[in-house]
């Protein structure tokens, strides 16, 4: 699924939408025991409650693609060998009116979900009448191509609530508050089948994760039977891994900060697009050797490729484009944006390494307005006043020093 595909389905879940047919849950405690929530329709929820269900929705489908959000797919042995995919898709066929493969699918979220403490599983089933788009890319609500029915599944923490002091309006005296469960927004999820070209596609899925580290690898193998995406830390570990390996000890400067402004401009160029950009083993060769590799070291890629990620394994761009650019010796550390890396230069000055950094305007130190240069006194002697040509402006970068006069830093 890609951004618009996400936000079309996201936008269904909110007042006046209506596309919930069904909502069934079950709180699982702290000991893994299961309290099963009656499968209601949701239109005969509180207006309030249904407001909330609809939050706890939207948060599942949030967030950015290859970080929280991952597109899975189901390989031919899953789908054949595995039982994971067939139950998601009995459930849906369902609309989760078969309260034994309920209690089944619960009983093997709780199995399988490793977090310790107490939440709440939300299942929802919906009906979304896809609407026809014209050549102009506008809806047509009166042009309907298909219904795409669904199921979303939430696992939402339930903490006890802090204690404190609140207002009684009743009494109109401030009181103890009472500790309460409460059911917070989803720390994992995941949406099926997956909505793909605006239509169902029962061979895939999406999958959240609040936080990006925690995909919960056992719960995705063992319950939804699909595979573990890389996670978004693990993608930039394996990539540094790459070019580390592939560069070995003859990596230039020049090289890295190559390659860096050039994912940067990638994701510039495909910014207003829905797909996230991906890059292969060609693709990373092409910009390697565009950089400036060594011819030498690019005749191991493949290999060190296939050994580090994986020959199949492809990377998003978004999540290996930095947004910013760090440049760390043992004892400075200088952070510059993507497009401006190309400017700091390495160079020798009286024998000892140094970054230099040529720069317009003025400087400032931790927001206080700095003079470049000693400053000039009209009563000082000659060759005093700072000015003079014998004047080292060049700060070596392995004595610490980052705040040098002049344009070396």
């Amino acid at each position: 699924m890609n951004k618009k595909e996400i936000a079309e389905i996201r936008r269904t879940f909110q007042k006046g939408k209506h596309a919930l047919s069904a909502i069934a849950g079950c709180y699982v405690d702290h000991e893994k025991k299961l309290h099963p929530q009656e499968c209601r329709k949701f239109l005969m929820l509180p207006d309030e409650m249904q407001r909330k269900y609809e939050e706890i929705l939207r948060k599942s489908l949030s967030g950015a693609l290859g970080k929280n959000l991952h597109s899975l797919e189901y390989t031919p042995e899953q789908e054949i060998e595995g039982e994971g995919q067939k139950m998601l898709l009995a459930l849906r066929d369902s609309g989760l009116s078969d309260e034994e493969l309920l209690n089944r699918f619960y009983r093997k979220a709780a199995d399988h979900y490793d977090y310790g403490e107490n939440y709440y599983i939300v299942l929802v089933y919906g009906n979304y009448d896809v609407p026809g788009r014209g050549t102009d890319d506008l809806e047509m609500e009166d042009a309907s191509t298909e219904v795409y029915s669904y199921i979303l599944c939430a696992i939402c923490p339930v903490d006890l609530s802090a204690p404190g002091l609140h207002y009684n309006a009743a009494s109109d005296v401030i009181e103890e508050r009472a500790q309460d469960w409460w059911v917070e927004m989803p720390a994992n999820a995941f949406l099926y089948p997956a909505f793909t070209d605006r239509t169902s596609d029962i061979h895939g899925l999406l999958y959240y994760a609040k936080k990006p580290e925690a995909l919960h690898g056992e719960f995705l193998d063992g319950c939804i039977g699909g595979p573990s995406p890389m996670s978004y830390k693990a993608q930039k570990e394996t990539f540094q891994d790459l070019l580390t390996e592939t560069l070995g000890d003859d990596c230039q400067m020049d090289v890295v900060t190559s390659v860096q402004e050039e994912l940067s401009d990638l994701v510039q160029e495909h910014k207003d697009e829905p797909d996230p950009v991906m890059i292969t083993r060609p693709d990373l060769r092409r910009i390697l050797e565009n950089s400036g590799a060594d011819d030498r070291r690019m005749e191991q890629f493949d290999t060190v490729y296939n050994r580090v990620a994986g020959e199949k394994t492809a990377f998003m761009v978004n999540t290996l484009a930095p947004k910013s650019v760090s440049v760390k010796t043992a004892d400075i550390r200088i952070t510059v944006p993507p497009d401006q890396v190309s400017r700091i230069e390495t160079k020798l000055v009286d024998g000892r390494k140094c970054l230099v950094i040529p720069f317009d305007g003025n400087v400032e130190i931790n927001g206080i307005p700095a003079v470049v240069g000693q400053p000039f006194r009209p009563d000082a002697p000659d060759g005093e006043d700072g000015a003079g040509e014998d004047d080292d402006d060049t700060a070596p970068f392995d004595e610490g020093n980052a705040s040098g006069p002049g344009q070396k830093i």
